[in-house]
């Protein structure tokens, strides 16, 4: 069963990958990121429309019979429908949160799957998902940390030039609109991966049997700072904040990062286990 273990991976490898490119096209409108995205879902269905004609023809039977089977083929419609969308409407908002989910179905399913069938191989899986649940928390960490610091350095950098001041220093800081966009890009990437990070997270409590506590300050301070960084982009994108006002903003933003980081990690009784 070694090769069903990697044929999971590699549907849920490419499957996030597509999910970080149509957030990318739906935040920047990146036509490049919307293309490779699409492709990369047609994959993920290639392969999972694969897996399903093989169940219809060595079990004889539809997969729709059982709970865990229902959402493969819901993960599947997901996705199918995701497809047709992308080609007949401009609606990414539509598109990202529609994979979402059918990530967070197909994720389930497979680790139940692979608990149940796979014996070692299965338990392995249900381990790797927590092993990418924190890794994935760790670097969207490092994006938010870069764009704090690109924040940093447009504040400062923007004090010397108010003050006339400093010069010596203001080309070594770089050019304020530069400095923003960056920081901007930095959080694109990092809103992506802490929501993968945290439906990984999830199934894998749910999956591994662990007493899953919504209410621990962890659970509760990684989804508080989701949500802060998507606040983030809303003021950005929607309200049209940019460089000092939302400079301060990531500042603070991070600020809390680091609280969520250092005091709730101390204080949780979930991520302590």
């Amino acid at each position: 069963m070694d090769e069903a273990k990697w044929f999971y991976e590699i549907i849920l490898i490419t499957y996030g990958l597509s999910l970080v490119g149509y957030f990318l096209d739906f935040i920047q409108h990146n036509r490049k990121a919307n293309r490779i995205a699409f492709w990369l879902l047609c994959m993920v269905w290639l392969l999972q429309t694969a897996f399903l004609l093989r169940q219809v023809v060595i079990a004889n039977s539809f997969p729709v019979l059982t709970l865990y089977d229902g959402l493969s083929f819901y993960a599947w419609v997901l996705i199918s429908f995701s497809l047709v969308l992308s080609k007949l409407f401009r609606i990414q908002f539509i598109l990202f949160f529609t994979n979402l989910l059918g990530f967070f179905i197909l994720l389930l399913y497979i680790s139940a799957r692979a608990k149940e069938q796979m014996q070692v191989q299965g338990v392995e899986l249900v381990h790797e998902i927590l092993i990418a649940h924190i890794s994935l928390a760790f670097v969207s960490y490092g994006f938010f940390t870069v764009s704090f610091l690109f924040s940093l350095m447009y504040l400062v950098q923007y004090k010397f030039l108010k003050e006339k001041r400093g010069f010596q220093w203001v080309w070594r800081l770089g050019d304020l609109k530069q400095l923003d966009a960056f920081s901007f890009k930095a959080v694109t990437l990092g809103v992506p991966l802490l929501t993968i990070a945290i439906v990984l997270g999830v199934v894998w409590a749910y999956m591994a049997d662990a007493e899953f506590y919504w209410v621990d300050l962890k659970t509760i301070g990684s989804i508080v700072v989701l949500f802060v960084y998507v606040i983030y982009l809303l003021l950005r994108l929607g309200k049209g904040y940019l460089g000092k006002a939302i400079s301060i903003y990531n500042s603070a933003a991070f600020l809390f990062l680091l609280i969520n980081f250092f005091l709730f990690s101390i204080l949780s009784n979930f991520h302590l286990q």
